[in-house]
């Protein structure tokens, strides 16, 4: 292997470490516990919250930056991204049909996980500036442990610092370079403009409206994602519509594959209950982001003096993000079959297995068969998968060797990787290639199997508003944890550094969507490490707020009616 691959192999196993199935345990139970301790604080966020959105509880006096639903759409904005679209095809392409429902396990209960942690972070803002509030997991760390004992004041001090640095790493990766890598990868793959190309578009669209701080994100925001949800919806109403009648058979295998585990026959790599249970657990967590403490931060800019009735408005985030956008999509990839699809491209010659170096096996020979959709592009990747012998994961599903599509004298040849075996691996589909679609390209061609150019024009729009709407709420994520690090006078370098750092991730510094998923859920799991701990630290302040609350909005709902 060379040294970027041994650097991948790495930044693999450091994400696997940090998204051990423990982790997903305790995060788990931690929604369990708020559900619980909030009596079902769900069914709150579904009537009061969608009250409280359409300004019903609105008072331009309160202090705050923004109204409730430009708060909610702004930390929407950064949810409903291209987890939705790419992070869901991840999910199925590794975990099958079962991924979904554990998916919806995560949706229900990060609404009560999201609910809590963002009245943490109203309870601690720091409203210095009244009409420029500032908060989130480092503001609780800081004031909550020096409110609880002064001798805790150090440990708050480095809980926060912590939290930003985990927060500015997840800023560069899931925020930044994932969001920005996609644009690029389904431009040119549909339209053969060069991603650079649209990197630069990409970045200046950003600074136009990072540029003008908190209340032109959360005005963008909240024009930008009732279109952008609105029009994904429709789309995915119509495949589901047109394959009404295998819908049953769907549902039924998504139950099957989250208790059974579903059988490889296709693209799909094959793979075990437990497996979906993990791989969906994992992306929905990265979705709506429950429990890594970055909505709080768009929240706490909401114009209210109520820290649990923003709280509750919160509790619509994964609702609306992973139980209705990620189940759409979810659907259509199901529907459509392009899952587990039979092989792409028959082979015109079988390749061989060879021994590259000890223990590290690749392949040699084989040709490229034309592309029925377009000809072959340099970096364009494809896969074989293998039975490998010796990995622990090899006795559950199989393994994919990956090859970059090289154009050399006008023919495309394959640059293959290598996979780690004891024994000398077999092709599990002897008869041809798979063409590795990146996520967000996999859920387009979902689209195209329905109806033919949808999935180019609706998943290229998609991506482009979903990850411009990711890309400027990620922008003041990280914006607020740089500014409680250097202060807020480097803002503006931070603005400009970050917008640098979007034509770059198009600029081919990245080979496949596998790096940098890998990547991402460092960053993600980074902060999953600070956040969860200072939650349920100071959980019993954010359920305390919510039940007094409840108990003063009824008394007033009652002498109200009374009164009328």
């Amino acid at each position: 292997m060379d040294a970027l691959d041994r650097f991948n192999a790495a930044i693999a196993t450091l994400g696997g470490m940090l998204w051990h199935t423990w982790v997903l345990y305790i995060l788990l139970a931690s929604g369990t516990l708020f559900t619980l301790w909030s009596r079902l604080g769900q069914v709150r966020s579904l009537t009061h919250g969608v009250a409280v959105v359409a300004g019903r509880y609105s008072d331009a006096r309160d202090p705050g930056a923004i109204s409730h639903f430009q708060a909610l759409s702004a930390a929407l904005s950064a949810t409903v991204g291209l987890g939705n679209i790419g992070g869901v095809a991840l999910a199925i392409g590794l975990g099958g049909p079962g991924a979904v429902f554990w998916m919806w396990v995560v949706g229900v209960l990060g609404m009560a996980f999201k609910s809590t942690e963002v009245t943490l972070s109203m309870l601690y803002r720091n409203t210095d500036d009244p009409k420029n509030p500032s908060g989130g997991p480092m503001w609780v760390a800081r004031k909550g442990f020096r409110d609880r004992a002064p001798w805790l004041a150090r440990i708050g001090r480095g809980a926060a610092g912590l939290f930003c640095v985990t927060l500015l790493i997840s800023t560069v990766t899931g925020g930044n370079l994932y969001q920005a890598w996609n644009v690029g990868n389904v431009t040119q793959t549909y339209f053969g403009i060069p991603s650079w190309v649209a990197g630069i578009v990409l970045a200046v669209l950003v600074a136009l409206v990072i540029l003008g701080g908190v209340a032109r994100i959360g005005a963008v925001a909240g024009r930008l994602v009732p279109l952008m949800c609105g029009a994904y919806l429709l789309a995915a109403l119509y495949v589901i519509v047109v394959r009404i009648d295998q819908l049953p058979a769907v549902v039924a295998l998504i139950f099957q594959g989250a208790f059974d585990g579903v059988r490889s026959q296709g693209a799909f790599l094959g793979g075990t209950a437990a497996f979906a249970f993990s791989i969906g657990l994992q992306r929905a967590f990265f979705s709506n982001e429950a429990g890594q403490g970055s909505s709080p931060i768009a929240h706490s800019a909401a114009r209210t003096d109520e820290p649990a009735r923003e709280g509750i408005v919160a509790g619509l985030e994964p609702f609306i993000d992973t139980l209705v956008i990620c189940t759409l999509t979810a659907l259509v990839i199901l529907l459509s079959g392009v899952w587990n699809r039979p092989p792409d491209l028959a082979f015109s010659e079988t390749p061989s297995v060879i021994e590259a170096a000890p223990r590290e096996w690749t392949l040699d020979g084989g040709t490229l068969s034309p592309r029925a959709d377009r000809a072959w592009r340099d970096g364009d990747v494809v896969q074989v998968h293998v039975a490998a012998a010796g990995r622990q994961e090899a006795a559950a599903q199989p393994v994919p060797i990956a090859g970059t599509v090289r154009i050399r004298s006008g023919e495309p040849v394959v640059d293959w990787s290598r996979v780690v075996s004891q024994q000398q691996p077999v092709l599990v589909h002897g008869d041809g290639y798979f063409v590795a679609y990146s996520n967000a390209s996999f859920t387009a061609l979902a689209f195209d199997q329905v109806r033919p150019g949808l999935g180019k024009w609706l998943v290229t729009v998609a991506v482009w508003l979903f990850a411009l709407s990711t890309l400027i709420s990620w922008s003041y994520y990280g914006e607020q944890g740089w500014a409680y690090l250097f202060g807020a006078r480097r803002v503006t370098l931070y603005r400009l550094l970050f917008c640098a750092l979007i034509p770059l991730a198009c600029a081919g510094i990245f080979r496949t969507a596998t790096e940098l998923n890998n990547m991402t859920a460092v960053g993600t799991g980074a902060m999953l490490f600070v956040n969860v701990p200072i939650t349920l630290f100071f959980a019993r302040q954010a359920i305390e707020a919510q039940r007094d609350y409840v108990r003063r909005m009824r008394r007033a709902d009652g002498r109200a009616s009374s009164q009328t």
